[in-house]
Parts: structure tokens; C-alpha cells; sequence
């Protein structure tokens, strides 16, 4: 059985903005694009979009011709392979497994299965409500071979079966070669010899002018999607096509069902203990480590309480899961007590066995960076520690980001090379008033937080100019000079804007840093 999501990265979109086809903010004309190296491209358009003009594949400054007022919003397909494989496990309750038909289709194998939903109509029936249900667009399809069920979900009306008994190749005879999952240079060569519908494909000879005369000229190309014969093959059952399943990975996850539910704290933490050596083990079976663990606490009045946790390393320290928790179970009311607790590693990553090393010990101690990383953060919340990184941009506000503690440095694409900058930079570079200026444009004096700061020597200017690709045309230079007053103090200031260029008023003043 093949199923079609026509609309996959807008039924995702829709989703995440929780509204349905035609509702809510699906109701304007809205696309999702992609960036491409000629500009912007329209990569998905709601119905909305394409009843005004936009199509898939046009660029968005032709589609704002057509409509102005369209919404864009940014394409995603990583998000759309996610919600695919999301998809293709929840189907498999049609069938034993599933596979990913990229980029936006869904293969299940019904073999022997359609008399449990009540024959292949009520199958695909159910199909067709279950994915509405969701707020999907689908069109299902079953037939004997997978390229013939997929020529029918795209290319046929919606529920058509082909049984056993039927010649694949006559009853697809009508539907055009596009059906076959071949190439667009293909599909064009094809039109070009006159062969625009399977019939005319599945009429050839084996002479000198037909099929062998086609594999002449597809002989060197090894690729299904690239070969008109092997597809065709395919499509009528006569050489086998390999499917990669779906299969769904489980997370880690252990509990305990108590025989008497429990009140005390002591008796919380011997338990938690008991969880973290099973979770310990089920994670070195696995050769993973635990990056995000969520705790669940059942009450006996069907309560649930939930506790996570999220880890700077991947880790398999009982001890250290439940030093931290620790600190989450204080304010935990067990009512008439707590009958089961459930720990999950929502989140997991890699981590293979080895021998106790510097690190290991050094944790055993308390001194790990990751322990001391993993206590700050279970203390203060995941946002109070983070690190400064250097970003690509030659604006000082903009040369640096946070991220998390032992998270790797972004890459860089190049070396930025760098003047001498201060030590702090502030937040938020503050105006300040210059109150005399020299005829080379050096300041002489000025007035910061109420206070006037003589100028004794001053350096520079350097000049920065703005990042074309993000700011406006209109947007001023900077120019920055290193100036030490007179009482010793060193400050970094700039001037934005140039006497006379044409891009406002006169130029403003700014001190950004100060040095040591």
C-alpha cells in the first residue's frame, strides 16, 4: 500500500501552528520556500497560495508579482524527513513494517492483512479517516507491486486497487510515464521519442527498435530513477524492488511497582537509587549514555508527577542521577503516597565502555566539569549556564553567541582578524555627547552617565562598515577610536555616520567597551 502525503510540509506547518486546511493562519495565501543560490524559491503553497497564482518551484519575487500580499514563511525540510519517519511508524498499524517513500510518501505492506480491516476497501477507508484525523492530505493505493501502488495514489483516483490476478502493465496502461518514479531528464527524453504513457512503453518489441534500442541508450545508467526499463520491470513485478523499513527505536526506560505505596522521603530516594542502577545497566546494553532523564511518580489518586532533568555529558553514573535529582524531589507531595516510579532517557547519546581514566576519577572526587556543569545547572535552570563562542561577523556586538557549556564550537568558515578590543563590552552601546571635536575628526571631550571625560590621547579611527547582506542600504559606517582620558581610564568609542553622507542627521557618538 502506498500513501501520498500531497501537502506533507504544510500539514507539518499546520501542525506546529495548530490550525487546519483553511483555518486560522492557512486561510491567507502562505508558501514555504527554500533558499537556493539564484534567490529565495517557493519549495510548498497552501491552497490559498496556489488559487493566487504561486506554484511550487517558482521564485518568490515572480510569485509576490502574481501576490503581493502572500505570507512566506521558511521551509524545513529536516523537520519534514522527522515528521515523515513519525509517520511511517504510526502507519505500520496497517501493517507488519514500513517505509519511507522520500519525500513524501509512505510504503506499508499489507501482505495478508486486508481481511483483518474487513477487505482492501475498508482498508484503505480507514486509512483515508485516521490521516483526515490528523489534519493530513493523503492518497492511498494497494496493489501487488510497490511501484504500482505508488503510480496509483499519484496518478489514479483515490482507494483504486489492483488485485493478483490483473495484468499490472494493462491496467496502468493510460496513466502517463511520470508514474514510473523516473528523473526529470529522463521524463523528457521519453516525451521526445513519443513514448508519453505506459502503453506505449509496455508495447514495444525486443527489436533493433524497440526495448533493446531503449536499453542502448539507458544501458549506462544504473540508477531505477534513471533507467525507464528497470522501472517499468519494477512496476510489473519482474525484478524485485528492496525496501529499507522504519524501525522504531525504543528509549530507554525502566520502572518499579511497589507493593505498598510510599510515603517517605528515605524510602523515595532508596528506590531512585534501585532505577538509576536498572537504568545503568539498560543504557550500557545499549552503549548509550543519558543526556535528558524524565522521573514519573504515580500517585495512589492517579496523580502523576514528573521530574526532569537534562545533563551537559552523556553519562551512565548512578550516583551522579541521583545527586541530581535530589534537589527536584524537596517539594514532591506524595498524598496518600507513590505506588510507581517510572525513569525514562528521553535523550541519549553514544558512549562507549572504557577503562576508569583522569576524568572518571576526578568525577569519583566531585572536581568533573561535566558534574559541576550538570550540578550548576539543576540549581540555577538550564538557561543560567552557558558559554561565549565566537561568531563570524566583524560587528562587536554580533562577534559572539551562548551556548550551552560543552556543547562543540560552531565551525568557522575563516579567521576574522580583529584591532584591539576591550576587555567588556557593554550590552548595549550607550550615546554619548562629544563636546569638542578636532578638525580630523578626533574627539576631544565628552559626557558619559553625567560625567565629562578629557580626552588625553586618542588612536584610530578603525572603520566598520554594516553587513550588507543583513542591514538596510541606508545604514551608516562606524568608526571606532581607543581614547584614555586624563584621570587613566581607556574606553572604545565610535561615530556613527560620516559629516555629509547623505544618511541622516548629523553623526551620533557611542561608547561600546572599556579596557583595563
Amino acid at each position: 500500500m502506498a500513501i501520498w502525503a500531497r501537502e506533507l510540509a504544510f500539514d507539518r506547518w499546520r501542525q506546529a501552528q495548530g490550525c487546519k486546511p483553511g483555518e486560522g493562519a492557512d486561510a491567507e495565501p502562505t508558501v514555504l520556500i527554500a533558499e537556493t543560490a539564484h534567490g529565495p524559491r517557493i519549495d510548498a503553497a497552501n491552497a490559498a497560495g496556489r488559487a493566487a497564482g504561486p506554484a511550487r518551484g517558482m521564485m518568490l519575487a515572480d510569485a509576490r508579482t502574481l501576490c503581493p500580499q502572500i505570507v512566506v514563511h521558511p521551509g524545513d525540510p529536516a523537520a519534514d524527513l522527522a515528521f515523515l519517519q513519525r509517520l511511517a511508524i504510526w502507519a505500520q498499524r496497517w501493517g507488519p513494517w514500513s517505509a519511507i517513500d522520500a519525500p513524501d510518501g509512505l510504503l506499508v505492506d499489507v501482505s495478508a492483512v486486508a481481511h483483518l480491516f474487513g477487505g482492501e476497501r475498508r482498508l484503505l477507508a480507514d486509512v483515508a479517516a485516521r490521516t483526515a484525523a490528523r489534519g493530513l492530505v493523503t492518497s492511498a493505493a494497494i496493489a501487488p507491486t510497490a511501484g504500482a501502488a505508488w503510480a496509483l495514489a499519484h496518478y489514479a483516483k483515490a482507494g483504486a486497487t489492483i488485485s493478483h490476478e490483473e495484468d499490472i502493465a494493462a491496467r496502468l496502461a493510460d496513466l502517463p510515464v511520470a508514474a514510473l518514479r523516473l528523473d526529470h531528464d529522463v521524463l523528457l527524453v521519453l516525451r521526445r521519442l513519443g513514448l508519453k504513457r505506459l502503453g506505449d512503453l509496455a508495447g514495444i518489441g525486443t527489436g533493433p527498435t524497440g526495448r533493446d534500442a531503449l536499453h542502448r541508450r539507458f544501458r549506462n545508467r544504473k540508477s531505477p530513477a534513471a533507467n525507464p526499463l528497470i522501472r517499468m520491470d519494477q512496476l510489473s513485478g519482474l525484478v524485485p524492488e528492496p525496501l529499507l523499513p522504519v524501525i522504531p527505536v525504543t528509549q530507554p526506560l525502566v520502572q518499579r511497582r511497589l507493593m505498598e505505596p510510599i510515603r517517605h522521603r528515605d524510602l523515595l530516594d532508596t528506590v531512585l537509587a534501585d532505577l538509576a542502577e536498572d537504568m545503568v545497566r539498560e543504557l550500557e546494553a545499549r552503549g548509550q549514555g543519558a543526556r535528558r532523564l524524565q522521573l514519573g511518580l504515580w500517585r495512589v489518586d492517579g496523580e502523576v508527577l514528573l521530574r526532569e532533568l537534562e545533563l551537559a555529558a552523556a553519562t551512565r553514573d548512578a550516583a551522579h542521577m541521583c545527586r541530581l535529582f535530589a534537589a527536584k524531589l524537596d517539594d514532591v507531595d506524595a498524598g496518600f503516597g507513590i505506588e510507581m516510579l517510572r525513569l525514562r532517557a528521553s535523550w541519549a547519546e553514544p558512549l562507549a565502555l572504557g577503562q576508569a581514566d583522569l576524568e572518571a576519577a576526578a568525577e569519583a572526587h566531585g572536581t568533573s566539569l561535566s558534574a559541576c556543569i550538570d550540578r550548576l545547572t539543576a540549581r540555577l535552570g538550564p538557561e543560567a549556564v552557558q558559554r561565549p563562542v565566537p561568531h563570524a561577523s566583524h560587528l562587536p556586538e554580533r562577534a559572539q553567541r551562548w551556548q550551552a557549556p560543552l556543547a562543540p564550537e560552531p565551525a568557522m568558515q575563516g579567521e576574522l582578524a580583529f584591532h584591539t578590543r576591550p576587555i567588556k563590552l557593554l550590552d548595549r552601546a550607550e550615546r554619548i555627547a562629544v563636546l569638542a571635536v578636532c578638525e580630523a575628526g578626533y574627539p576631544h571631550r565628552f559626557r558619559w552617565r553625567g560625567e565629562v571625560h578629557d580626552i588625553a590621547r586618542v588612536e584610530g579611527p578603525e572603520r566598520i562598515a554594516p553587513e550588507w547582506w543583513r542591514e538596510r542600504g541606508a545604514t551608516r559606517l562606524r568608526d571606532y577610536y581607543r581614547v584614555e582620558t586624563a584621570s587613566g581610564a581607556r574606553y572604545w568609542l565610535y561615530r556613527l555616520g560620516l559629516p555629509g553622507d547623505g544618511r541622516g542627521g548629523e553623526p551620533e557618538w557611542f561608547l561600546q567597551g572599556l579596557f583595563a
